[in-house]
C-alpha cells in the first residue's frame, strides 16, 4: 500500500466523498470496511436478483465509478484511506456474484469476502500499488472473485460427495 498523505489543499466534491465512503459507512469507528461490506450484503439481500446481463452491466459499470471516485477521495483522504469503502461494494458485489439467494449464502459470501479482503491472497497486496483508485480498488476484486470461487468449489465437492448444498446455502 503507498504511503501518499493527503493533500491538504485538495477537496473533493461533497458527493464524490459520499459515493466513495458509502455515505456514513465509511466513517464506522471501528472496521468501516466490514461495515461498508456488511451494508452491500444488505442491499443486495433486499434487492430483486435481476436478469444476468443487467447485473452485469451495473457490476462493469460500477467497478469504473469505484476506480474513479477512490481515485478523487483520496486526494483528499490518503491513499486507500479507511473511510474509503466504495472498494468493497464492487468486492463483496463479486463474492455474492451468482450466488443462491439465500441467507446462509450471502453470510457465507459475506465472512468469506472479509477474510480475503483482508488476508489478501493471490497478488492482492501487490496490486494496491497500482496507482489511484485503481490499487484501491483491484485488490477487493481478487478478494471478491476468490471467495466467489471458493464458496461454488466447496458447493461442487458437497455435490461430488452426495450432498446438496442448496439445502445449506
Amino acid at each position: 500500500m503507498s504511503s501518499a498523505a493527503p493533500d491538504p489543499s485538495a477537496r473533493t466534491h461533497p458527493l464524490v466523498l459520499a459515493l466513495a465512503t458509502l455515505g456514513p459507512s465509511g466513517y464506522a469507528p471501528i472496521a468501516p470496511a466490514t461495515v461498508g461490506s456488511a451494508v452491500v450484503a444488505a442491499i443486495g439481500w433486499f434487492l430483486p436478483v435481476p436478469a444476468w446481463q443487467v447485473a452485469t452491466a451495473c457490476l462493469v459499470i460500477g467497478f469504473f465509478i469505484a476506480v474513479w471516485a477512490a481515485g478523487e477521495a483520496e486526494k483528499q483522504l490518503g491513499h486507500d484511506a479507511k473511510p474509503i469503502v466504495i472498494d468493497e461494494a464492487i468486492g463483496q458485489t463479486l463474492a455474492l456474484w451468482f450466488l443462491p439467494h439465500r441467507l446462509h449464502a450471502f453470510l457465507v459470501a459475506f465472512v468469506l469476502f472479509r477474510i480475503f479482503d483482508v488476508w489478501k491472497p493471490l497478488g492482492a497486496r501487490q496490486i494496491q500499488r497500482l496507482p489511484g483508485g485503481w490499487g484501491v480498488v483491484m485488490d477487493d476484486v481478487i478478494a471478491g472473485i476468490t471467495a466467489n470461487v471458493l464458496f461454488h468449489a466447496i458447493g461442487l465437492i458437497m455435490m461430488a460427495h452426495g450432498h446438496h448444498p442448496e439445502r445449506m446455502f
